[in-house]
């Protein structure tokens, strides 16, 4: 429990804008006793993480890192998922490149996850999901520390890592991994459901647009790229 909960104790107290002393003194314990839960050298009674979760207004779940949600719910099952892609009058505001770029991958990914659930393989899936949550994470972290402001604690990988490429060497990991489920599962099974241009045209067909616009954009950059590199090469 050490890890997860002086992780979020001390980040609800900075968030609050609170000192240790004065947290300490609200939660009715010394400050030398707070600075032991902050860093892991003590774990609290039942008592004090009831105190702490009404002080700060989350759920023991949250506190004690079993949930990201502060009121302590919990994904059951896909249809209890939030679902943005849902929205009526789904736009990003104040960007239409930004809503185009975003419907183009969301329908992207719904056809290979479609796809991998025909495929059959759950270890294929989670490394596939492994690989694109990293990615996100990635872009999400780079835009959340970009103006220099913003504290890092509120991730689990120290800023130094980050920027020395641990989550690079999580997706390259997803990626072996991803590979490796996909020839195991063509091993066993002889073959995977067919996946051709006519099959995809008539099973998606709206969201097989955005796929194609993808992998000709992303075919087009890499070769720009391949190419201005050789250039500067010579």
């Amino acid at each position: 429990m050490c890890s997860d909960f002086s992780r979020s104790l001390t980040l609800l107290r900075k968030e609050k804008g609170i000192s240790q002393r004065s947290a300490a003194k609200d939660l009715g314990i010394s400050q030398a006793l707070l600075s032991h839960y902050e860093n892991g050298i003590r774990e609290p009674g039942l008592a004090f993480v009831v105190k702490a979760c009404d002080y700060y207004g989350v759920s023991a779940d949250y506190l004690l890192g079993r949930t990201l949600s502060r009121d302590g719910t919990t994904i059951v099952d896909a249809e209890s998922l939030y679902d943005y892609s849902a929205e009526k009058d789904n736009v990003l505001r104040g960007s239409i490149m930004a809503t185009l770029s975003k419907k183009l991958l969301v329908n992207s990914v719904g056809i290979l996850f479609d796809l991998l659930g025909k495929v059959g393989s759950k270890e294929a899936i989670k490394a596939c999901s492994d690989y694109l949550g990293t990615a996100l994470y990635k872009m999400f972290r780079y835009l959340y520390r970009a103006d220099g402001t913003n504290n890092e604690d509120f991730f689990a990988v120290p800023a130094r890592q980050f920027i020395t490429g641990t989550a690079t060497i999580d997706m390259t990991c997803a990626e072996v991994a991803y590979v490796d489920a996909l020839a195991a599962r063509v091993k066993e099974s002889g073959s995977l459901p067919p996946i051709n241009h006519d099959v995809l045209t008539q099973t998606y067909p709206g969201a097989y647009q955005s796929l194609l616009q993808i992998v000709h954009n992303t075919g087009e950059r890499i070769t720009r790229r391949l190419i201005a590199y050789r250039t500067e090469s010579k």
